[in-house]
């Protein structure tokens, strides 16, 4: 299933917005603020690349038919690689966010661009869930629920900057 999602950071430009994603210190407390418990997040930069990796156990906030397949809860990787900014200032991430021990994952990419005195953040990717039959109809429940996860730390971002 496509998915694709976009948000402003009003009066913020890219390298701001990408200050606070890249920070440590911010993921980990986005992850608090959206109820999740046994956090790791890692940032390393190695040849001009930025890799963030967050590790997460937080409610499953999914249908009850789902979660008679995940549990309450359920554990998420999300790592994202961003490259320098380019010429215009834009900067790019390859993205994805796997549910651990399920086959579910959404690949895709991340934008932050400069956009008429702020930053324009988007989201492109597929979400897969590899469960014959009911895949399909699980998909949109998962893609529900990282936009979710992604609008909370957009809005706590954006108290921040």
């Amino acid at each position: 299933m496509k998915f694709n999602d976009s948000y402003e950071y009003a009066g913020a430009d890219v390298e701001a917005v990408y200050g606070l994603i890249s920070s440590q210190e911010f993921r980990t407390e986005a992850a608090e603020d959206a109820g999740a418990t046994d956090i790791d997040v890692s940032v390393e930069s190695s040849g001009g690349s930025t890799t963030i990796t967050i590790v997460r156990t937080q409610p499953a906030d999914l249908p009850d038919f789902v979660k008679k397949l995940t549990g309450s809860t359920v554990k998420v990787k999300q790592t994202e690689t961003w490259g320098e900014p380019d010429a215009k200032g834009t900067r790019k991430a390859d993205v994805k966010v796997s549910i651990i021990g399920q086959p579910a994952e959404m690949l895709g990419k991340a934008t932050l661009v400069n956009d008429g005195g702020g930053t324009k953040f988007t989201v492109d990717g597929d979400v897969k869930v590899s469960i014959p039959f009911i895949g399909k109809k699980i998909e949109p429940e998962i893609a529900r629920a990282i936009k979710g996860s992604i609008r909370g730390e957009v809005e706590l971002g954006k108290t921040r900057i």
